[in-house]
């Protein structure tokens, strides 16, 4: 697995509700998106609540929710998915140690492997 290469250096960007980074999915055939289980998100060691989280691709946006049932879209090995963060009084500018996991169901394996990256990220003032 890609784990290192799952979140995209210098994506941290702030929103309207928060901020977003772009994120990969480090599984080499990609997946059809009922088949990621979870994203999870953590900023500066405190983890963001998963209602709290989308994930974005080509122009659509899903819930984490919404995603378990998504099964005519995928995430291509190599995409960049955009994963929003809805942070109630966004997000301070400056350094922030990012933390995204992703847990995938592969049919092949007899386990749920969950994926982990973490970076310092830097959000421009």
């Amino acid at each position: 697995m890609f784990d290192n290469k799952m979140i995209v250096e210098d994506s941290l960007k702030a929103t309207a509700d928060g901020f977003s980074i772009e994120a990969r999915l480090p599984y080499y055939r990609g997946l059809g998106l009922s088949m990621i289980e979870d994203v999870g998100v953590s900023v500066d060691g405190e983890p963001v609540p998963r209602e709290a989280v989308t994930l974005s691709l080509r122009g659509r946006t899903w819930t984490l929710d919404e995603m378990e049932t998504e099964y005519g879209d995928r995430w291509n090995f190599g995409e960049k998915a955009v994963v929003g963060v809805k942070v109630p009084g966004g997000l301070a500018p400056g350094e922030h140690r990012i933390g995204l996991s992703e847990r995938m169901r592969v049919s092949y394996l007899p386990f749920v492997p969950t994926a982990k990256d973490e970076k310092v990220l830097t959000l421009a003032e």
